[in-house]
């Protein structure tokens, strides 16, 4: 049965000209901070010289300033990043075949900066059992008590062996949907539908939300404490050694905590294959997200979400790798 579908050097000497040194600098910062951009002070006093700089990711007109014929002021701007953009264009070197679809969401843990490629809503298969435990977590806090011993149970093998009959156990306990919407309203997931009735596996959700999903599990700023994150995180990296695929094809060695999905659907005999955590690569974070649809075997389905990770977290690895090579030559100018 189809589910309903979705609704983001010299030190200066103490001089009298120090006063008006310090205020020019001061005024630079100002109007570094006004233009929002990166600013680059360089000063020169007849005692020595020096220089001060400051880098912000937005972009900035460049300016240069005299004053009273000791201090030049240059400011550089960094240009801006469309992460988006740069997203588009990697997954341009994955191929996805015929029917299929696959959309895209990383975030760089490192700077901050993340992109997502696709809007679609996809069936969740498996990877909604994260949402499931991170909702019973959640209800837990709310009337104070821990997980049972028996919930506990459901929870490791719902994560570690995508265990089915776990995961509609802690549906019941959390409600169904209902329970699952609710949480996810908290969470701050917004294109996400929980399965009708025991249909779990069939809840919508857009790549976009899942790794909203991811940073309530793997982030500070979460609705989760701090023993709920590091309980789902500790469930998500002891994956049984037949799931090891997916977003960890991106990551370096065993440096990754996922969960994947993957569902044959009976009407059209294509499969759903999705993936989603966080990876290790380069030494910089990673949460990713890959959802796929219209995969004519789950093989396939498999190769098109390991191709998109590798893609997404290459095109924040290279762009990372550019901004720093970037800050070190303006550095030296």
């Amino acid at each position: 049965m189809e589910s309903r579908r979705a609704r983001r050097s010299r030190r200066a000497r103490p001089s009298r000209r120090r006063p008006l040194l310090y205020t020019a600098l001061a005024a630079v910062a100002v109007l570094g901070a006004t233009a929002g951009g990166t600013v680059y002070v360089k000063a020169q006093a007849h005692s020595g010289t020096g220089a001060v700089s400051s880098s912000s990711p937005a972009p900035s007109a460049s300016a240069s300033e005299s004053v009273d014929g000791g201090v030049s002021v240059e400011s550089v701007a960094a240009p801006e990043v469309d992460h988006d953009a740069l997203l588009a264009e990697a997954m341009t070197s994955v191929t996805v075949p015929g029917d299929a679809s696959v959309s895209v969401a990383v975030l760089d843990l490192d700077s901050g900066d993340g992109a997502t490629y696709g809007d679609a809503a996809f069936d969740t298969a498996s990877i909604v059992k994260v949402d499931i435990l991170a909702t019973l977590l959640l209800q837990a806090q709310d009337a104070d008590r821990r997980l049972t011993a028996t919930e506990k149970t459901y929870a490791t093998a719902m994560i570690e062996n995508s265990d089915n009959a776990s995961a509609s156990a802690l549906w019941r306990s959390i409600g169904k949907a209902q329970g699952l919407d609710a949480a996810n309203e908290r969470f701050g997931l917004t294109g996400t539908e929980g399965g009708d009735d025991m249909l779990w596996g069939l809840t919508q959700t857009t790549a976009a939300d899942q790794l909203t999903l991811l940073r309530q599990v793997f982030g500070e700023d979460s609705e989760l404490s701090e023993a709920s994150r590091s309980y789902i995180q500790g469930l998500m990296g002891q994956i049984a050694a037949g799931q090891h695929w997916g977003v960890s094809a991106a990551a370096d060695g065993s440096s990754w905590a996922l969960k994947n999905g993957w569902l044959a659907r009976s009407t059209t005999g294509l499969w759903d294959v999705n993936s989603i955590g966080r990876v290790t690569a380069g030494g910089r974070a990673y949460l990713v997200a890959v959802l796929s649809n219209g995969n004519a075997t789950q093989a396939k389905g498999i190769s098109l979400v390991e191709a998109a990770a590798r893609a997404a977290v290459a095109a924040f690895a290279d762009d990372s790798t550019s901004a720093s090579a970037s800050a070190s030559a303006s550095a030296t100018e």
